[in-house]
């Protein structure tokens, strides 16, 4: 077995760094990293969006499966207390049939899915004015017409994401179309939540 140590004597048995290999070493070590933490942060911050804007995807697609399979409407909102929608996107969101229509989360109709809220430096905005996604029983979407979720994490806007939603229902995901590093809707307009 070899011993690495600082050598004190010059002994033929003893395998050992020179301070000089040490001092080498520990600075290449130290530019390396000054070089890769920076990348590593946008790293985690393109990762937690993705992951976001991929649990959002499922939970809008398995809402309009439900109202689908169901027949009956069904709704995706933030709740406050009286489980009434708000526009507080960035909270917890939740997805439920509304069984009675009165687009309310009554104690008899059925909860679909629940979302935790967003880092809270973070941005989760949709249309303006609007407190709920509401599918039909045919997955079209109620009420008023298309509209884009926007995820902005703070700092780094350019990772913003986004998911359009049609009116019949379908949605997709935004992407880098023109190859600048930020991701745009299909009509070629950055995602940005100002």
């Amino acid at each position: 077995m070899l011993k690495y140590a600082i050598a004190t004597h010059n002994d033929s048995n003893t395998k050992a760094f020179t301070l000089i290999e040490l001092i080498v070493s520990i600075s290449i070590t130290s530019i390396l990293a000054v070089i890769a933490v920076p990348n590593f942060n946008e790293f985690i911050v393109q990762l937690r969006v993705d992951n976001e804007i991929s649990q959002l995807h499922r939970m809008l697609l398995i809402t309009r499966n439900a109202a689908i399979n169901s027949g009956h409407k069904a709704i995706v909102c933030p709740l406050n207390t009286s489980f009434q929608c708000t526009g507080q996107w960035q909270n917890e969101l939740s997805a439920f049939v509304d069984v009675n229509d009165n687009k309310i989360l009554d104690a008899n109709e059925r909860v679909i899915k629940i979302r935790a809220e967003i880092d809270i430096s973070d941005k989760l905005v949709y249309g303006k004015g609007r407190n709920k996604i509401t599918f039909k029983p045919t997955g079209q979407l109620s009420g008023l017409a298309n509209g884009t979720f926007r995820y902005c994490p703070q700092s780094y806007k350019k990772h913003s994401r986004g998911i359009v939603l049609a009116r019949s229902g379908r949605m997709y995901q935004s992407s880098d179309i023109d190859n600048d590093g930020i991701d745009e809707n299909r009509g070629n307009k950055e995602i940005k939540c100002e």
